[in-house]
């Protein structure tokens, strides 16, 4: 286990609840894949990120599709290549040798690095149950077979494992079984004054109290499709903080600049915009 595992407390521009930060030493401590749940904008997947940032490793991101197979996932034998080559001969490889077409997938990758990095797997729900079952079984393993060369890839350090859902499939049981879970709720005003502070140092008090009392009204907008998260709320007060004519007290008078910032769903841009018009007749 790496001595620094026990240091991680976030990242530069990652805030985290002593909750989270508990949960995370205990799953790299156990050498368990973190399951993290929760709605989109959360920061699931930033949370990987900050711990390749802070216990400076690797990180190797599996973007789960739900066309995926996990031998994708494995490694890809790249059998076009290797025929052309055989019928045109003008290549450097020797094409006798099955292993010049083997390119190694992100697990692969993982698998093979000589230092532990951290491998996220991303929106795991896309991906059917017979999937998620399989490549935890590699996972528990940590090694896999090559079929086109009989080679058994070994990790030669277990990876930091961060899977991330947003609940839009529900997973298998000896799924959840076989990973530490955590569901991160949507920040609160209090932890969201903290992520901006992290994100705008020095920011007017003044215009980061409204800009957030004024973003968890439009996230509470009823028949909203997709709510505003964290990331639309950095990039709104980008804006609002760029825009040398605007006055924090216009947020007070219930006028709401650069909505297309929040909202990217002509319906719900056109509900906040109509309850906002009509708060101001």
């Amino acid at each position: 286990m790496n001595d620094n595992i026990a240091d991680f407390s976030g990242g530069r521009t990652y805030v985290l609840d002593n909750e989270l930060a508990r949960i995370v030493h205990i799953s790299m401590a156990l050498e368990m894949p973190l399951l993290l749940k929760g709605e989109p904008g959360t920061g699931k997947t930033m949370l990987a990120h900050a711990i390749a940032e802070n216990l400076n490793m690797e990180l190797i991101v599996l973007n789960v599709k739900s066309s995926m197979k996990l031998i994708d996932a494995l490694y890809q034998y790249d059998t076009l290549t290797r025929l052309n080559d055989s019928r045109f001969g003008d290549s450097n490889r020797d094409v006798s040798n099955i292993n010049e077409y083997i390119r190694m997938g992100k697990i692969g990758q993982a698998f093979s690095a000589a230092q532990r990095v951290v491998l996220l797997i991303d929106e795991i729900d896309k991906a059917d149950t017979d999937f998620q079952d399989d490549m935890l079984d590699i996972l528990d393993q940590m090694q896999f077979d090559i079929i086109e060369t009989d080679i058994t890839v070994q990790a030669k350090v277990r990876p930091v494992i961060i899977i991330t859902s947003n609940a839009k499939k529900d997973l298998s049981d000896p799924f959840l079984g076989r990973c530490n879970f955590h569901h991160i709720a949507f920040p609160d005003p209090k932890m969201m004054r903290q992520i901006i502070a992290v994100h705008f140092p020095g920011l007017d008090e003044n215009l980061a109290q409204g800009a957030i009392a004024t973003f968890y009204k439009l996230r509470d907008v009823e028949g909203i499709e997709k709510r505003p998260a964290t990331r639309e709320l950095i990039n709104w007060l980008r804006a609002l903080a760029s825009d040398p004519d605007f006055k924090t007290d216009r947020l007070v008078e219930e006028e709401v600049p650069y909505l297309g910032v929040l909202f990217k769903k002509s319906p719900d841009y056109k509900k906040a915009a109509s309850i906002y018009s009509q708060a101001r007749k």
